[in-house]
């Protein structure tokens, strides 16, 4: 059965750094694309950060980009997102998302995800 755990969240003041992890697990398939998204209340979710977990390619929304670092550690089976410089508009939840190949969608399209993760709360105050 597959699983998508979240850890690491929490609250930090702006310009602090926090990082999530995503464990994922049950998987038949050793490469998937993960991705991180968020959701603050009255927003729609959005795309944070893509890794696919065999070859390791990224990519960023524009509002992280050089701020947030996405990695992998396959031994593990867990996704990292590094998240520095954070501001109080970073302040959401964050899920975890993992889709099997072949990757028709775009990665920030969060309905091409079929499983997810419970999300963790990410709160940034100023």
């Amino acid at each position: 059965q597959v699983h998508l755990v979240e850890s690491g969240g929490g609250s930090v003041q702006a310009g602090g750094s926090l990082r999530l992890a995503c464990e994922h697990s049950g998987y038949s398939r050793n490469s998937k694309r993960v991705t991180w998204f968020r959701q603050a209340p009255g927003k729609e979710r959005e795309g944070v950060a893509t890794i696919i977990t065999a070859s390791g390619g990224t990519l960023y929304a524009a509002s992280v980009k050089g701020r947030f670092t996405i990695s992998r550690d396959n031994a593990k089976m867990t996704v990292y997102l590094q998240m520095n410089s954070l501001k109080p508009e970073d302040t959401a939840m964050y899920y975890c998302a993992a889709d099997l190949p072949p990757y028709d969608g775009a990665w920030y399209e969060w309905d091409e995800y079929d499983t997810w993760g419970q999300g963790i709360q990410v709160t940034v105050s100023s």
